[in-house]
């Protein structure tokens, strides 16, 4: 059963379900999270505070999750409508070893999605000291201003709600967007569940940008579930996107919390179960883990994990389930994204999905230091992750009713209307 984000504040997170939990009313406003970091609650919605070591292991993972994405969507671009033996063919029996799209390093329009996706839900816990809180709307307008790009020459500057983000000039470049993001945003109409837009879209676009959503620690993994999936909606239609976008989430969410990766897509089985349309998304996350077992990590171990049967309609769940898989197997991030990317499924879309768990589970450390320093947009990711982790431990100091800090709402603004 669905459970639409509607006005109020986030609840906090229980201990882990045995079972699916009962969809939750309508957002209370939130007490220390329960098995959290050092009991800290996110936007100062409770009274407890966050430890200095927990703040960091956050911004660690925060940061970890975006620039590992950013990394598996780098090295899986060049490989796009390739098969495994073209793949081979171009690079060797090893494949693309490290990022080299166009010039090395350079991301897709996923990874730009995705920063407007963090720079949406920073806006939309701002936007509660005015008394409206539906952080759908919030995304969807920061997916709006990534569209913005896709035409522009660059930042207009008459646009009142661009912020810090909308201004930077290296966004304004497209880079392989997906038919159905284009689409899906092309017009102000909120997508929503019930009327989705591109109702067949069912690639791992949605998905690629909803990583974000799992970095709410303070927020109930249903909550995290359903604001995924109705964000999903705003572009892809088809259950098996929006409920893959989902999962993903709430698989980074156990991760940021401190869950072992196996029990994160435990538990992210078990809030699909009942859900409409789950029935591929979960079948597609037990073959990941059943196939962990079966032999030595290798491509075509990684292929046989689509079943899909379309090469030429990547399918959402097929390309959850590489990500899973090559993330639960990998010997390190960059052996796991290695695996995620070269095969002949959507490399750039598994390379970014297994770059975000990844990322979530071990923090930015262990990045690859020599795939990091030639990133495009580096500097522009770990911007926007440290004010999203700020947001997120320091949100009262940064702003309140009565007033906020200079700079933050320049930064990120939230007109009225």
């Amino acid at each position: 059963m669905d459970t639409t984000i509607t006005a109020g504040a986030p609840t906090t997170p229980e201990p882990a379900p045995t079972a699916p939990p009962t969809p939750p009313a309508p957002p209370a406003p939130a007490a220390p999270v329960a098995g959290g970091p050092g009991g800290a609650t996110l936007g100062g919605l409770g009274t407890a505070l966050w430890g200095r070591a927990e703040q960091q292991d956050f911004r660690s993972r925060v940061r970890g999750t975006l620039l590992g994405a950013a990394l598996g969507d780098a090295l899986g671009a060049p490989l796009a409508g390739l098969s495994l033996d073209a793949v081979r063919a171009a690079h060797g029996p090893a494949g693309l070893t490290a990022p080299a799209h166009g010039r090395r390093g350079a991301v897709t329009a996923a990874t730009q999605l995705t920063l407007f996706t963090v720079d949406g839900l920073i806006r939309a816990h701002v936007r509660r000291d005015t008394g409206a809180w539906h952080p759908p709307t919030d995304v969807h307008r920061a997916h709006l201003r990534w569209a913005a790009t896709q035409h522009d020459w660059g930042p207009d500057e008459r646009r009142e709600d661009n912020g810090w983000l909308a201004q930077e000039e290296w966004l304004y470049v497209r880079r392989d967007p997906d038919r159905a993001c284009l689409t899906g945003f092309a017009d102000t109409v909120l997508g929503t569940p019930e009327q989705p837009k591109n109702p067949t879209a069912r690639n791992a676009a949605a998905a690629t940008r909803s990583a974000p959503f799992g970095l709410l620690v303070g927020w109930d993994p249903a909550l995290v579930l359903q604001l995924a999936v109705e964000c999903a909606a705003q572009s892809h239609g088809h259950p098996t996107a929006r409920l893959s976008a989902g999962a993903l989430a709430v698989t980074v969410h156990g991760l940021t919390r401190g869950e072992s990766l196996d029990a994160a897509v435990r538990r992210t089985l078990a809030l699909l179960d009942g859900r409409p349309g789950h029935q591929p998304v979960t079948d597609a996350l037990l073959r990941a883990l059943a196939a962990v077992t079966r032999g030595a990590p290798a491509a075509e171990a990684v292929e046989a994990l689509a079943v899909s049967g379309d090469p030429d309609a990547a399918d959402a769940a097929d390309t959850l389930a590489i990500a899973v898989y090559c993330a639960l197997v990998a010997q390190d991030v960059p052996h796991g994204l290695r695996l995620a990317v070269n095969h002949g499924g959507d490399s750039a879309a598994a390379g970014a999905l297994c770059g975000s768990l990844l990322g979530a589970l071990h923090g930015e450390t262990a990045l690859p230091a020599a795939w990091l320093a030639g990133l495009e947009g580096r500097g522009t990711l770990l911007e926007l992750a440290d004010d999203f982790a700020l947001e997120m431990t320091q949100g009262p100091a940064l702003h309140g009713p009565a007033a906020a800090a200079p700079g933050w709402s320049a930064r990120y603004p939230v007109p009225a209307s």
